[in-house]
């Protein structure tokens, strides 16, 4: 398919730019939502790339996932004519500073041998149910009506 070269640019910046691209699976579709250019393009420009090795694809929910390699990176710098110190905006370095990770604290209770709040759920410490428990069984008729589990003692010719 021919692509007009102001409409490859625009697509080509603006991945990029970004690094990545979302593109949904709609051949009719007039407009991309975040470039000004039609989704048909778009995807065949990304198809163009993917058989290149250039960009990686991942389809999930009628949507297509694109993501730049290094080696798309090093040909789209070359073909925009981009300063080798200019990176896309999945290479960039936060600037927030992150707390260190912390590994089992703090995540729903104490972790190493302790109970986390759940003894009221628990019952009596010993493993035993607790003393105010006190279950009823039997439901509608008693043995023998036909209801809940198996056949009844008394049904089944096995008296």
């Amino acid at each position: 398919m021919l692509v007009p070269k102001k409409n490859r640019l625009a697509v080509y910046s603006y991945l990029f730019k970004e690094g990545v691209l979302c593109a949904k699976k709609d051949f009719g579709k007039i407009k991309h939502a975040q470039i000004e250019v039609p989704n048909l393009q778009v995807l065949n420009l990304m198809k163009s790339l993917t058989s290149r090795g250039l960009v990686k694809q991942n389809f999930s929910w009628q949507y297509f996932y694109y993501s730049l390699t290094n080696e798309g990176i090093e040909y789209l710098r070359e073909y925009l004519h981009v300063s080798a110190d200019t990176v896309p905006a999945t290479l960039k370095k936060s600037n927030k500073v992150q707390p260190p990770p912390s590994f089992g604290a703090n995540r729903g209770g104490e972790r190493r041998g302790g109970r986390g709040g759940r003894d009221g759920y628990r019952g009596d410490k010993d493993g035993r149910a607790p003393s105010s428990f006190n279950p009823e069984f039997g439901g509608r008729g008693g043995r023998g009506s036909g209801f809940g589990r198996g056949r009844g003692a008394g049904r089944g010719g096995r008296d």
